[in-house]
């Protein structure tokens, strides 16, 4: 148990957000023992607990190991916007891979947050879980036109969605932009509740957490084996590599790079001051500026991306500023809401170039499997790497894998 109260620096997230959990009923020490297990998972975050759920369910003897308290790494600097819509357009992806393959995959998402949806509703897991409509904001990068043949394809490829204009979107909304697509499936939660509600079905199925960091992995044959910083070794049939943003040197990808962002919380709001359906809203460009509102009331907005910024003390130093920055807009997309900043923290993330996730067999490492580069969509890729890869170690793959392959070539 932790508390989740204190306030924290790591490489993976600084500040604090407003994610309240109880923690995981589960002793959290390093290894006394050589041990092995079917699949061991190597981070405890909202991935590593969606996968330990997942395999257990199936059957699996599972071991996880962290080097943090479970969920205190970029989970808790999530914001929690479950969005089906991926980072990169429906038509960008098109143009690089085609029309059908694109749209598999945004599919495979769309299905993804409903399949998160009934995994809580099933598990009845309090997490503040509610479905959310999204709003996606017309931007100087992408106008109401693009907007429109981006809503043609997302059509064509029977997915939800109308546009709307800017006289619809300032009516309905109270927000000035020349357009948006608003679309129906995505979702918002409690990242750290959600993860420890999850790890929480999987213990009591029998996986075992430990407190401990892998420092070397080699293939074994037919499994795998872990040395760990404790100085014990797990021996297993497949590992799974759920670590965030930090990729083992054994995994490289040229499509990967690492980004920071920032975010806050507003006090809580008066329901006036919240908008209609209290929908996600992100932007239409690159670096995107995102908002949500909370089980309390509050407003999250977040954004102020930034290249590299690992270093927690140096994204501390520019939380002021970033802060500053998000109130500004905050007051321009919803001037009636109270303009202030209650919790302020950053978080690293990993992304790709394509937007599409790192997904599947680490080349050249039989028995290890890797899910990275989620981008602005960790917990949908979270849940659906979680299916891939336990497909993959049940040794069915299916064509469309490749499309997520960590191996990839670059576009």
């Amino acid at each position: 148990m932790f508390d989740p109260e204190t306030t924290e620096q790591s490489d993976l997230r600084e500040g604090r957000s407003p994610w309240h959990s109880d923690g995981v009923a589960s002793p959290f020490r390093p290894l006394a023992q050589n041990i092995s297990c079917d699949v061991l998972i190597v981070g405890a975050g909202i991935s590593g607990a969606l996968m330990a759920e997942h395999l257990t369910a199936l059957g699996h003897d599972v071991v996880l190991i962290d080097r943090e308290e479970p969920g205190r790494g970029s989970t808790v600097a999530s914001t929690a916007m479950l969005l089906w819509e991926i980072d990169r357009r429906l038509g960008f992806l098109t143009d690089r891979i085609g029309f059908e393959r694109a749209a598999n995959i945004y599919r495979y998402s769309y299905r993804s947050v409903a399949g998160l949806a009934a995994l809580v509703q099933e598990q009845a897991i309090a997490c503040d879980f509610t479905l959310r409509p999204s709003l996606y904001l017309a931007a100087e990068e992408v106008g109401a036109r693009a907007l429109m043949d981006e809503l043609a394809l997302r059509h064509r490829a029977e997915l939800p969605g109308a546009f709307l204009g800017h006289a619809d979107l300032l009516g309905t909304f109270g927000i000035t932009r020349e357009g948006a697509l608003l679309s129906p499936g995505s979702a918002e939660a409690d990242p750290l509740r959600l993860a420890h509600g999850l790890l929480t079905r999987a213990l009591s199925r029998g996986a075992r957490l430990f407190h401990d960091e892998a420092v070397r992995y080699e293939s074994l044959g037919r499994r795998a084996g872990v040395t760990l910083a404790s100085g014990h070794s797990i021996e297993a049939g497949a590992v799974v590599l759920a670590t965030g943003y930090v990729l083992p040197d054994i995994v490289r990808s040229d499509l990967h790079d690492i980004g920071a962002s920032w975010a806050l919380a507003t006090p809580a709001q008066a329901p006036a001051a919240l908008w209609r359906e209290r929908a996600l809203i992100w932007e239409a460009s690159e670096d995107y500026l995102y908002a949500r509102t909370t089980a309390d009331g509050r407003i999250v907005i977040g954004g102020e991306d930034e290249d590299g910024m690992t270093d927690a003390p140096e994204r501390a130093a520019k939380g002021p500023a970033k802060a500053a920055a998000l109130l500004g807009k905050l007051a321009t997309l919803r001037p009636q809401a109270e303009i202030a900043a209650d919790m302020v923290w950053s978080g690293v993330f990993g992304r790709t170039s394509d937007g599409l996730p790192l997904i599947g067999e680490v080349p050249g490492h039989p028995r290890l499997f890797a899910a990275y580069g989620y981008g602005g969509n960790g917990i949908t890729f979270s849940y659906m790497a979680s299916r891939i890869i336990a497909r993959l170690i049940a040794g069915h793959r299916e064509p469309w894998y490749e499309d997520v392959a960590l191996d990839r070539a670059a576009p």
